[in-house]
């Protein structure tokens, strides 16, 4: 019985040798793995880096850039009248609405009326007879036989006579047919008479619109534009002019603003703003609905991108990249938005112009985090590695 358990006996020992020799073979593997295994304290240790794409800082002149819509030829102060200062009759007309004319081109064929021909023919005759009246007053005063005060007398007289043929001669009255003429270039935006009209004095006879306006302060395109955006608008300010025809997409005209109004007006509730453009041998006709584009608050800062500006309880800010050695470090720098313009931002505040802008990958960053440049960033824009 015993010699029957003595084999069984000897070959658990055999077992359980085994194993412990298969278990410290594997705590020696292990060990040994770990041992060659390299030291990753000090990665672990190691600051992160943000990946950023940048972009070369400018300090030039930024706009905000205001669009406005109107019409070529609207306002009154580049709008001549034609008109008489005394009664006549128009006997021909010789030209035509939309025409375009120069100074001295003729309009009208006019006869005055014989009334105000008789006023100064008086005035003529009365001039005359002053005349004649003082110089004999003055030979019958040497010879003593006439005062002092009838001297004066008709040398008042022949004062008064020449006023009122000097105030007919400046209305232009003339006998028998007269050719007015255009005070100034321009197109004939209005025909108030025709042939046969007769036409009190002060009456229009057509309206000329100059399309060059040749003084900074006169105007001649009309705007409108919104009331929050008219107090950003200054006299001077630059603007171009677009048709809105789809056709002449790529036409423009550049001129200046000349004057801002200083109220809403009641239909369009809109501020009416007055624009000088030189249009003369353009496509912008009298008449012509434009888009402009308006340069208001001009001024030199720091133009960068939209994106590259950010904002937390502290204000406004931007990230710029210092070169360093192993790694390039973050920067932020506060600056203050002072235009606006389309899709970036004209900025004031202590930026170096020798460092790149990030304008991407910012919103991860805090003061002094390494950074590294992304592949996709433009290594022309000043990007620091």
């Amino acid at each position: 019985m015993l010699n029957r358990q003595l084999p069984l006996r000897t070959a658990a020992y055999a077992v359980c040798a085994a194993c412990a020799l298969a278990a410290g073979g594997a705590i020696f593997a292990v060990r040994a793995a770990h041992a060659d295994a390299p030291d990753n304290s000090q990665n672990a240790d190691a600051s992160p880096s943000v990946a950023v794409q940048v972009a070369k800082v400018v300090r030039e002149p930024v706009s905000q850039q205001i669009v406005a819509y109107g019409v070529v030829a609207a306002a009154g102060a580049n709008a001549v009248t034609v008109s008489l200062p005394y009664v006549a009759r128009v006997t021909q007309v010789l030209v035509q609405p939309g025409q375009r004319v120069a100074r001295g081109t003729p309009l009208f064929v006019v006869q005055a009326d014989p009334a105000a021909v008789i006023a100064l023919t008086q005035a003529q005759s009365a001039a005359t007879l002053a005349r004649g009246e003082l110089a004999r007053t003055e030979a019958l005063y040497r010879d003593g036989l006439a005062t002092q005060s009838q001297l004066a007398a008709a040398q008042k007289a022949l004062d008064d006579a020449n006023q009122a043929l000097a105030a007919q001669g400046a209305s232009g009255i003339a006998a028998g047919a007269k050719t007015l003429t255009a005070p100034a270039a321009g197109v004939v935006a209005q025909l108030s008479a025709a042939p046969g009209d007769q036409v009190q004095a002060g009456t229009a006879l057509a309206q000329l619109v100059g399309t060059n306006a040749g003084d900074a302060k006169a105007s001649n395109v009309s705007l409108g534009v919104e009331a929050a955006d008219a107090a950003a608008i200054r006299a001077g300010d630059r603007v171009i002019l677009h048709p809105l025809a789809a056709s002449q997409q790529t036409v423009q005209a550049q001129g200046q603003i000349a004057l801002v109004g200083a109220s809403v007006d009641a239909q369009s509730q809109l501020v009416d703003v007055g624009a000088s453009v030189p249009l003369a041998g353009t496509a912008f006709l009298p008449g012509t609905r434009v888009r402009a584009e308006i340069d208001a608050q001009t001024g030199t800062w720091w133009n960068v991108p939209r994106a590259a500006v950010l904002q937390d309880a502290h204000g406004q800010y931007v990230y710029q990249v210092v070169p360093g050695k192993p790694t390039s470090k973050a920067h932020r720098v506060a600056v203050t938005v002072k235009v606006e313009s389309g899709d970036a931002y004209g900025v004031d505040g202590a930026l170096d112009a020798a460092r790149a802008l990030v304008v991407s990958g910012n919103y991860e960053l805090e003061e002094g985090m390494a950074v590294r440049v992304s592949a996709a960033a433009n290594p022309t824009q000043g990007g620091a590695q």
